[in-house]
This record gives C-alpha cells, structure tokens and sequence, in this order.
C-alpha cells in the first residue's frame, strides 16, 4: 500500500511572502530532489475555509506519496529529503506539523 508524509503549515507571519519563497524556491527544490527522494506524486492544498464557512486553522498542505513504507523511509533518509525539510525554516514561519502514514483505502 502507498504510504504518504504529510506536512501541515500553520498561518504564516507574512502570507504574500510565504508564497513567493514558497512558489519560486521551496517547491523548485522539491522537484530538483524528487527522483532522489522517489515519491511517485504531490498534492499541495491552500485552505480557504472551514465547512462552515469559518476561517481556516492551517495554511496549506503539502502531500508526498511513495509507493511503500519502506520506499518512504528510504526517501526520507536522503540528502535531497534533508535539503527540502530543511528549507522550511526559511519560510514556515507559523510552524509546521508532519505526519507520516500507510495508506488504508478500502473498496
């Protein structure tokens, strides 16, 4: 089963320059690492609001999906991954929280 990291951003200090650093240097470097790092896809999410119309709690979302739990912990271990997370001191300035999970769709 595919297993997935899971980054959640909370509302950074500077929304505008979040997305600048994040658009121009965080996910360029995501992508110059990827074939190092081996996830086969990545959903990024800009939260726009509750269910109910409310304001949102987090920020975004960032979404990496490897094909196994050992692919996951193989990627996570190398330079490239290092080199990503590292970059989020640069710009999450609300902080982060990440998660790591097997995948557990049923049919």
């Amino acid at each position: 089963m595919p297993a997935h990291v899971v980054v959640l951003y909370n509302p950074p200090k500077d929304s505008a320059a979040f997305e600048r650093y994040y658009a121009a240097t965080h996910l360029p470097l995501l992508y110059a690492n990827a074939t190092e790092i081996g996830y086969t896809s990545a959903k990024f999410v800009k939260f726009t609001g509750g269910l109910d119309g409310s304001a949102p709690t987090l920020y975004r979302k960032a979404e990496l999906i490897f094909p196994s739990m050992d692919a996951l912990k193989k990627g996570t271990a190398t330079n490239g991954f290092k080199k990503v997370a590292g970059d989020l001191a640069n710009f999450a300035t609300g902080g982060v929280t990440a998660f790591v999970g097997d995948e557990t769709n049923q049919r």
